[in-house]
């Protein structure tokens, strides 16, 4: 019979139910990866502010644009307190909503030290397409 056709007994059905445990333990494992990486994709870009002696502090709750080192690779900057990363073409619009119902037209440019003074012109310059009055520059207080 070890060619022949396989034969049950009377009664039993073919068992049909899917395992579970495999479907489970993925699921968990996976939850898990996304559990310990999620707090490491909260990181921005890491900035380098320039340095100035003359550094005054601000008052209001100002409207934040970063420029990260790597602008000229990417073309991409980081808009708001929530780092909200956009691309430099779209960025005149993104200000223009953001200043719709402000008073003060003001933006505040934090760039890495490494950015180029062209690659802040062009900034500036997408920051005036959308409607900002006065562009400020954001420095730390020098180390001595």
């Amino acid at each position: 019979m070890a060619f022949g056709r396989l034969t049950r007994p009377q009664g039993q059905r073919p068992f049909s139910d899917i395992n579970m445990t495999p479907l489970i333990d993925v699921m968990l494992v996976l939850l898990i990866i996304f559990m310990v990486t999620a707090p490491m994709m909260q990181q921005g870009f890491a900035v380098n502010l320039p340095e100035s002696t003359r550094s005054q502090s601000l008052e209001s709750t100002p409207l934040y644009v970063t420029v990260p080192a790597d602008i000229a690779t990417r073309g991409r900057v980081l808009f708001g307190d929530e780092n909200e990363e956009i691309r430099l073409a779209l960025l005149s619009e993104r200000v223009r909503q953001a200043l719709e119902h402000r008073t003060q037209k003001d933006v505040f440019v934090r760039g890495d030290g490494a950015v180029t003074l062209q690659q802040l012109m062009t900034v500036f310059d997408t920051l005036k397409a959308g409607g900002v009055q006065r562009v400020g520059i954001i420095t730390q207080p020098a180390t001595r």
